[in-house]
């Protein structure tokens, strides 16, 4: 049994796919034992995308996933990881194929609908920086 971390972005509660994004995830058999709405401070948004503090693009990804609310989310299943990010689709939206989240819902690589951990170490890192232990289910 694997956890990771899953985020619906602004740009996908804006658009009001939160509702669809779960139910792929659980229609495919996955558990979700962690939830929860808010809008991330800066200082959670730079800790979480730390791994791109160098990169010319930081400063927008801090400011995107700052600009509204977020959903996230801890799932649990076998190979929980790779499923999620199969059924996300490539970040590219002309990489995306139909039938992925990204590849039915998104054209823009900077807005696009839904994060992931990569690894169980960042899916680990992840779930502690956007959860408390107490609000996950055991």
């Amino acid at each position: 049994m694997e956890r990771t971390y899953i985020m619906i972005k602004p740009d996908g509660v804006d658009r009001k796919l939160v509702g669809e994004v779960i139910r792929r995830f659980e229609t495919r058999g996955l558990k979700l034992v962690g939830l929860k709405m808010l809008v991330p401070s800066r200082e959670i948004a730079e800790k979480h995308y730390e791994v791109h503090r160098e990169r010319p693009f930081f400063a927008e990804l801090v400011d995107f996933i700052t600009s509204g609310p977020v959903v996230a989310m801890a799932w649990e299943g076998n190979q929980a990881i790779t499923l999620t990010r199969k059924m996300m689709g490539a970040t590219k939206p002309e990489d995306a194929l139909p039938g992925t989240i990204r590849g039915d819902y998104t054209t823009s690589i900077s807005a696009n609908i839904v994060h992931g951990s990569d690894a169980p170490e960042t899916a680990a890192v992840e779930l502690k920086l956007w959860f408390a232990d107490n609000e996950l289910l055991p």
